[in-house]
């Protein structure tokens, strides 16, 4: 569907407070920003801001929890002939289908800004690990519903463990190395690759 002019705009407003909510937090550091300083860097009242966001950590989260809903949505819609691996690996891809067309082209600088950001802020370490692991235990519980007495609970943990982080860290890796957003893209995929076929596959790969 093509995409309205309000909406548009509105797309448009919450990527500017994003931008300078990451260029604030960049400069003077994440304790040291204040909502009222990203509203004027991005030229909106506060009020706009949190029409937007409901807090200032949330800016660097954005849109986590419809990302999670596609998650667990595509292991409910389990196709009768999937084995829990080839559940895990359609999730990933309809994540990917949802989320890359709705990603606004970074440079690789940009998007290192997030990674230093949330990794070298404690406050929002924390944050990301608790979601993390939030995530871990739905997916898994999720598995358990979707294969009833052919997983248990211990197997599902597991492999989402291993899963995502693989993906994660493939990524974060690709990043830190100052790539592109298509080669995070990529970084992610060998990750999943990575997890799928299991330690022992890999020999001399070429990191890509």
């Amino acid at each position: 569907m093509q995409e309205s002019r309000r909406e548009r705009k509105k797309r448009e407003t919450r990527q500017r407070i994003v931008m300078a909510a990451l260029r604030l937090i960049e400069e003077q550091g994440y304790e040291e920003t204040t909502v009222a300083q990203i509203a004027a860097a991005a030229d909106v009242d506060p009020k706009t801001f949190f029409n937007y966001f409901r807090s200032k950590d949330e800016v660097l989260f954005v849109d986590t929890e419809r990302d999670f809903d596609v998650l667990l949505r595509a292991i409910a819609a389990r196709r009768p002939e999937e084995s829990p691996g080839q559940v895990l690996a359609r999730m990933i891809g309809e994540y990917a289908a949802h989320r890359r067309p709705r990603v606004s082209a970074r440079e690789p600088e940009e998007l290192s800004t997030v990674a230093r950001v949330v990794l070298s802020t404690p406050a929002l370490q924390a944050k990301g690990l608790y979601m993390l692991l939030d995530l871990q235990q739905r997916i898994a519980d999720e598995l358990l519903k979707a294969f009833p007495g052919r997983l248990d609970p211990i197997t599902a943990a597991a492999m989402t463990g291993a899963l995502l982080g693989a993906v994660q860290q493939a990524g974060l890796a690709s990043v830190r190395l100052g790539r592109s957003q298509d080669e995070l893209w990529e970084a992610a995929r060998h990750g999943l690759d990575v997890a799928l076929h299991g330690l022992l596959s890999i020999e001399n790969g070429d990191g890509r």
